[in-house]
């Protein structure tokens, strides 16, 4: 009960659609001057007036089938406790978007380079990383790897980026910036952030659309989502407006015991829709894959492991469309 108190009640994942689309609400008005000139539409609209509502958000899609290019969809996974598997959700959910068709970008923002060696480089031996990308201005196509998927990669020198991004007009920019050059040829990008909400994060939360939140089924795990919405609140209020909580990933879940369960149904009590159906379980699996230098879904594609990761990128992809058409 005491983990209630220290959590906000959140608004579910359909509910905070409308926070993001201010701007289509202003079509809704033609439709409402005109209503003698569409006699068609007049059996359609059954819900009266959610009906023009949900005609105006689809109204950008057109867009491609114009020649117009489609940017990638930036996603940072975030979370300032360490442990939470991060890593192992960037890894997994990115090579699973890959084996579903979609040109996906693994981006190592975490000194640490763990998602670099997940894929089987040494973070010790690379010349050129995030680093380079972020204070000595190198393009970012530079320093792209490609393994399982196309990885930019980190190196220890990324240690060194904050203090000195902290001399530079619009630091929290440059990975935003960063991205300009490819974000055309992918459909996802995805940034592995720190276990810290410091200059690195927020550069990861200006440039992305919205934040996966990977949660250990624990206390502490949960405490620090408080902090994270807060850290969200102020970068939506002074550098990116639209940056949003896409979902939340209960991980290392171990179903045996009271402890896990009650975290589950905190979080679903306190963020609803926010928390993905699939549970993350704990399994050596996962530890053993960053051995062999691959993913889970290399590693052991069958097992169950492997369609979990599966299983949360369809949900991904349909917490995506549904946005899209709500």
């Amino acid at each position: 009960m005491g983990l209630s108190r220290i959590l906000p009640r959140s608004q579910p994942r359909a509910e905070q659609v409308d926070e993001d689309a201010p701007a289509a609400a202003a079509p809704t008005v033609a439709p409402a001057e005109q209503p003698a000139e569409q006699p068609a539409e007049q059996p359609v609209e059954r819900p009266s007036g959610a009906e023009p509502r949900l005609r105006a958000v689809p109204a950008p899609a057109p867009s491609p089938v114009q020649g117009e290019q489609v940017m990638a969809k930036v996603i940072a996974f975030a979370n300032q406790k360490g442990g939470v598997a991060k890593t192992t959700t960037t890894l997994n959910l990115g090579v699973a978007l890959g084996e579903l068709g979609h040109r996906v970008l693994l981006i190592d923002l975490d000194p640490q380079g763990n998602l670099t060696m997940s894929q089987g480089m040494n973070p010790d031996a690379i010349e050129r990383s995030m680093f380079d990308v972020l204070v000595h201005r190198v393009p970012i196509s530079d320093i792209i790897h490609t393994v399982e998927v196309d990885i930019a990669v980190a190196s220890i020198d990324l240690a060194g980026a904050e203090l000195a991004l902290s001399a530079l007009i619009g630091r929290e920019r440059a990975l935003e910036k960063a991205l300009v050059e490819v974000r055309d040829r992918y459909d996802f990008v995805l940034i592995d952030t720190p276990p810290s909400l410091g200059l690195l994060t927020i550069n990861a939360f200006v440039a992305a659309g919205s934040v996966i939140v990977p949660v250990q089924c624990e206390y502490l795990s949960l405490r620090g989502l408080v902090q994270l919405e807060n850290t969200l609140a102020m970068v939506r209020e002074n550098l990116n407006p639209k940056v949003h909580v896409e979902g939340i990933v209960p991980t290392m879940y171990d179903r045996r015991t009271l402890h896990a369960r009650e975290a589950i149904e905190i979080l679903e009590e306190h963020f609803g829709d926010l928390v993905y159906d699939t549970r993350i379980r704990k399994t050596v699996r996962y530890a053993e894959a960053p051995v062999k230098g691959s993913s889970v879904l290399r590693y052991e594609p069958s097992g169950p492991a492997a369609q979990a990761y599966r299983d949360l990128a369809k949900e991904v992809l349909d917490g995506a469309k549904a946005r899209e058409h709500a």
